[in-house]
């Protein structure tokens, strides 16, 4: 009963903030250059031709009430209709999703896979060359943008050596983790440089404690006392920083995708904003909002569950 309140309540402190997301999201699409009526009937239409365009498309109501039939149409699930595709909005979302959300949830694993077995060696060995070599190659990664990394891996692994494929995404699930390896990889090397940073210190933070010297001084195995104690304990912290994280996880799988021609919604993003298309900005954007709210409801959950505490905030 009292996780089910603290589910209800953390859904109930997600409404405001969604409100002020679609607040932004309408004004700052409407601040962009141009005019999508003009980008869309073409540079030889008549002024008729744009005019009539304009008022499909709601362009010449006044501002509020544009909000408004803006506002309830999300509502009930009507994104609009894309300039750009030729198609209903929310269709467009369905098809792209699930390529942006693979190759997220493949880069926060790779990450996961990099970052915590290094993290223990270093904290178990912070002082020593293993430390100082391991907290050196990721400072590497974490000083280079995520573009430039991706180039890198697609100039060497793909172009060079011809080990992967330059972009695309597959058909199978077995296809696609391997023609979505360099973009996850890409993103996963920035991350992962993050996590492991953060889960060296808290492991660290977590072998000084009195509870963790009690445990040594009982004899208990240190694989138990890693596992149980340690492991428990250090992963708080580092699941509130992924959590945190999503929303640079989101924006690196945007130009990853550009970069390594990956039919998702970050490279979808930018051709929409190059064409002025409102509708599909509007509903790419509240989508990627949408997202990161539930990753934050998620983590959220996942620290109540490692610290029971947390359900008392």
């Amino acid at each position: 009963m009292a996780s089910l309140q603290y589910i209800l309540k953390r859904l109930v402190l997600m409404i405001p903030p969604f409100f002020l997301v679609m607040i932004i999201i309408f004004l700052l699409v409407r601040l962009l250059p141009g005019d999508p009526a003009i980008a869309m009937a073409g540079d030889r239409a008549s002024d008729a031709d744009i005019q009539a365009i304009r008022e499909r498309l709601g362009l010449t109501q006044p501002l509020w009430t544009q909000f408004w039939l803006f506002l309830t149409n999300t509502i009930q699930g009507d994104l609009g209709r894309s300039i750009l595709m030729r198609t209903e909005v929310m269709d467009v979302i369905i098809q792209r999703l699930p390529i942006t959300l693979f190759l997220a949830l493949y880069a926060v694993a790779l990450s996961l896979l990099i970052a915590g077995p290094l993290a223990f060696v270093a904290a178990l060995n912070r002082g020593r060359w293993p430390d100082t070599l391991i907290r050196s190659v990721f400072q590497v990664g974490l000083s280079m943008p995520v573009f430039y990394i991706g180039l890198v891996l697609l100039t060497f692994l793909a172009a060079q050596l011809r080990l992967f494929p330059v972009g695309g995404y597959g058909d199978t699930f077995l296809e696609r983790l391997y023609h979505l390896f360099l973009p996850s990889m890409t993103v996963a090397l920035y991350t992962s440089a993050i996590i492991m940073r953060n889960l060296r210190s808290a492991v660290i933070d977590v072998l000084d404690a009195e509870y963790v010297q009690f445990a040594r001084a009982k004899g208990l195995p240190n694989s138990l006392i890693l596992g149980r104690h340690v492991l428990r304990n250090a992963l708080i912290s580092t699941v509130t920083l992924l959590g945190l994280s999503i929303g640079n996880l989101m924006s690196g799988t945007l130009v990853t995708e550009t970069v390594f021609a990956v039919p998702g919604m970050g490279r979808l993003m930018l051709e929409a904003i190059f064409a002025r298309d409102y509708p599909l900005i509007q509903g790419l954007t509240l989508t990627f909002a949408v997202l990161v709210s539930l990753v934050f409801l998620l983590t959220d959950l996942f620290q109540a569950r490692l610290d029971p505490r947390m359900r008392l905030q």
